[in-house]
């Protein structure tokens, strides 16, 4: 079988069967496929897009084109189960959820990745915390996962080893934006991963990869249907994000205020609905609840009695953490030498804000990377961030700044003002959770609670 002609099939715009795309999986792998050959390939399936039978097949191919994760043999007493964000600005439900989750009698071996454009990844987060191990061998994972029941860790060279290269080809030819590329990027690790059950969460607004509802809606069926025709029970959600969501952005800014949520000092409402819904879709999916009164219910307790926090707790010391790094976290992260607040310029109602603007502000000072070798500063960011509809005084802090020096705090001060918009009038942020799409259900299933 020739390259050149599976591509001529697709640039024609037919169907490829599963033997072509098993083909060019290998040929990713092996590298029979030139990287001309993949990126022709590629922009192909760019522009002609993909039937959900192609999809499908790309996905699983990828996923069996490295390691699956077995379980079996790990003594693990609960379904596996995890939670895929496709990122936003603020979004540090991943650290809280994974050990709701666990303290409700889940497994949550949840593959992350590092910061994305102007979205922060989880993995640069637990960064902050020193002497934690995020590639752990089997043996530590496993540890890990008994021991804590959650364990937040990288993308190992083993896992869909055609993924890696796909995207390598597809960031660098114009076609990372399409849904079924995107699709069987992301689902192949998380098959790979070993999963019984997965939520989706689909960033929607201005601070978003989906700027859209339409767009948003169509990437989420994507993933949901894939998924459940490659043999993993998914579920999304669409979340807002027009806003950054909890009350900090930037690494060490996020790890510190996930963990005074567990510990129930962080409850801002938006990223607290966030969180329980996730959470207690997954306690749904795995068996764990009978229905979302008694899921929430289990959430809550978990946060409630401290159960979560001590699972986070049992995480970090089992990936090489401190032992007592919730007891003290700011003895452990790092702090910027700068802080200024960034006083409102009038009285009013906060009514909007440039969402991805701020995250890539954040990279500017240094918390994200413009490329792949750069070194990030954790203990930049934006922390006490004033929320849609709240009222302020002239005056008052919108939110404050983080920096390595002066003059970074002094630029990004005067950045962050024309970012915020403040209003004569209250104005409603709207729904946290927008839509939960569901395997044979329409995406316009919306949030009635």
């Amino acid at each position: 079988m020739l390259a050149q002609e599976i591509i001529r099939i697709k640039r024609d715009g037919h169907t490829l069967d599963r033997t072509h795309i098993d083909h060019f999986v290998k040929g990713l792998v092996d590298g029979t496929w030139s990287e001309g050959q993949a990126a022709a390939l590629a922009m192909a399936m760019f522009l002609k897009g993909m039937s959900r039978d192609e999809t499908v097949a790309l996905t699983q191919a990828m996923t069996h084109s490295g390691l699956v994760m077995d379980w079996s043999g790990a003594k693990l007493n609960g379904p596996i189960l995890d939670k895929h964000s496709s990122g936003g600005v603020g979004d540090k439900v991943s650290l809280m959820l994974a050990p709701i989750v666990a303290a409700c009698g889940g497994v949550v071996p949840m593959i992350s990745g590092r910061g994305l454009g102007h979205t922060g990844g989880t993995l640069d987060k637990l960064g902050c915390i020193p002497g934690y191990n995020a590639t752990p061998d089997v043996a530590t994972l496993h540890h890990a996962l008994q021991t804590a029941g959650c364990a937040i860790i990288g993308q190992t060279a083993e896992l869909a080893p055609a993924d890696r290269r796909l995207y390598a080809i597809r960031d660098v030819t114009a076609t990372v934006e399409s849904v079924p590329l995107i699709t069987a990027s992301i689902l192949s690790k998380k098959l790979a991963a070993g999963l019984q059950g997965l939520v989706m969460d689909v960033k929607v607004g201005n601070g978003a990869f989906a700027d859209s509802l339409a767009m948003a809606s169509t990437l989420a069926e994507s993933l949901v249907q894939v998924a459940t025709g490659a043999g993993l029970p998914t579920r999304a959600w669409l979340t807002d994000m027009n806003q950054v969501l909890g009350h900090t952005c930037g690494n060490a800014l996020e790890v510190l205020e996930a963990v005074d949520f567990l510990k129930g000092q962080a409850t801002e409402p938006r990223q607290m609905e966030v969180t329980r819904r996730l959470s207690a879709e997954l306690l749904l999916m795995g068996g764990l609840a009978t229905d979302e009164t008694e899921a929430l219910q289990k959430v809550d307790h978990a946060l409630q009695s401290g159960q979560a926090l001590e699972h986070f707790s049992r995480m970090i010391s089992a990936l090489g953490g401190p032992t007592d790094f919730v007891k003290q976290p700011q003895r452990y992260l790092p702090s910027a030498p700068v802080t200024l607040a960034l006083p409102a310029p009038r009285s009013g109602w906060v009514t909007g804000m440039a969402t991805r603007d701020i995250g890539l502000l954040i990279i500017e000072l240094g918390g994200g990377r413009r490329k792949a070798s750069d070194v990030i500063d954790p203990r930049v960011g934006f922390s006490q961030f004033a929320q849609i509809g709240q009222q302020v005084q002239a005056g008052e802090p919108l939110a404050v700044v983080h920096a390595a020096d002066a003059a970074a705090a002094q630029y990004a001060l005067r950045a962050l003002h024309a970012l915020v918009q403040i209003g004569d009038a209250p104005t409603a942020s709207g729904p946290v959770m927008v839509q939960r799409v569901l395997a044979g259900l329409s995406s316009s299933l919306q949030a009635s609670q």
